[in-house]
């Protein structure tokens, strides 16, 4: 079973095994009755199921019997374009004015670099920008928004990649992040739509270096009602181990590791990351399949910073950005997409479980301009 964390109604887009070829000729076979079609898979859950028949007056449509996929992911919408709120009200304050001039893109270029777009992301944008107004002969400064909304959403559109669980039994999932970032509180929400959609899930409590951090995380686990591993004062490492060995012989879908809240300049606490990795890769052979970094988007260009800090140590696969609904600095995002193109899987606006979603650069564009 093949699972993909998807930018749409649900976390997770379930794939079906192909289905096996009949041995019969295919002169033989008789024609395929509404009976015999394969299964399909839900929009909404993912999950496969016989298909129904074709609608009639009495029988409504897929998109008629599941209105509440869409009113959830609008719900997300609205959230986001309130918690990039601070981010965006100082960007589209330069599309007030009546005229396009060298003084608006002075603005903006002011605007974005405030937001901590970076200076590459920001004079990537600005060329681009001026391309797409001459292009289209825009003569308004809200043509100019949209436009810009555009230039935003195709600079990002390389981060937005789902994640996938399923290639591996179990998927490890190792995940890294300073102190603070919302690391654990991210692994416990992840947590939490993965037992949702079905999966079976076990933390590993390898975060020994936080005062409370396994006690944190066993919170999670009891809510979520999934198992975890940990050891009291254990070598993080050692913890690691016997989870994704665990994880194995139990068979579970998907291993969390819960490594170390640090600073990059922590030297010797990143080479226990290292060491992590690596005794994980003892365990399993291909593990870790996934290395997440969970980043606060307060932290503006310190943020990328840590990207490149532990994209060198770690080599990561993909990045969750926390509390953009507290900054005025969500334009990060758009430095990382031109500096350190990491893919971004989740981004969160707030503390509640809805509150993590999948990236979209298309809706985080918008809603940043809204």
């Amino acid at each position: 079973m093949i699972l993909e964390i998807h930018a749409m109604f649900s976390f997770f887009k379930k794939k079906s095994p192909p289905a096996e070829v009949p041995s019969a000729p295919a002169a033989a076979s008789p024609a395929v009755s509404p009976a015999a079609s394969p299964t399909v898979s839900s929009p909404v859950t993912g999950k496969a199921t016989a298909p129904a028949s074709p609608p009639t007056a009495s029988t409504p449509s897929a998109a008629e019997a599941t209105p509440a996929a869409p009113a959830a992911r609008q719900g997300w919408l609205d959230r986001l374009k309130a918690g990039l709120r601070k981010t965006g009200s100082s960007i589209t304050t330069v599309f007030t004015g009546t005229r396009i001039d060298d003084e608006l893109y002075e603005e903006l270029e002011t605007a974005l670099l405030v937001a901590d777009t970076g200076v590459k992301a920001t004079e990537h944008l600005l060329q681009d920008l001026k391309r797409r107004v001459k292009d289209s002969k825009a003569t308004d400064p809200s043509q100019v928004k949209t436009l810009l909304a555009d230039a935003i959403t195709d600079l990002l559109t390389p981060l937005q990649k789902p994640l996938t669980i399923g290639d591996h039994h179990p998927t490890v999932i190792m995940v890294a992040g300073v102190n603070g970032a919302g690391k654990t509180t991210s692994i416990g929400k992840l947590t939490k739509h993965l037992a949702d959609e079905g999966l079976s899930v076990l933390l590993a409590a390898a975060d020994t270096f936080r005062a409370a951090a396994k006690e944190q995380l066993a919170v999670w686990a009891t809510r979520n009602t999934v198992e975890i591993i940990s050891q009291q004062g254990g070598d993080p490492a050692a913890v690691s181990f016997d989870a994704v060995s665990a994880g194995r012989a139990r068979g579970r879908d998907v291993v969390l590791v819960d490594t170390a809240g640090r600073l990059p300049t922590q030297l010797h606490l990143m080479e226990e990351l290292k060491k992590i990795k690596r005794v994980v890769q003892k365990a399993d052979g291909t593990a870790p399949h996934e290395v997440l970094l969970v980043i606060d988007g307060n932290t503006g260009q310190n943020a990328l910073a840590q990207v490149k800090a532990f994209d060198d140590t770690l080599g990561l696969t993909g990045l969750i950005v926390t509390k953009l609904d507290g900054t005025a600095k969500g334009g990060v995002l758009c430095a990382i997409a031109r500096e350190k193109p990491i893919p971004v899987y989740f981004i969160g606006v707030g503390e509640k479980l809805e509150d993590l979603e999948t990236f979209n650069a298309r809706e985080f564009a918008q809603a940043l301009l809204s």
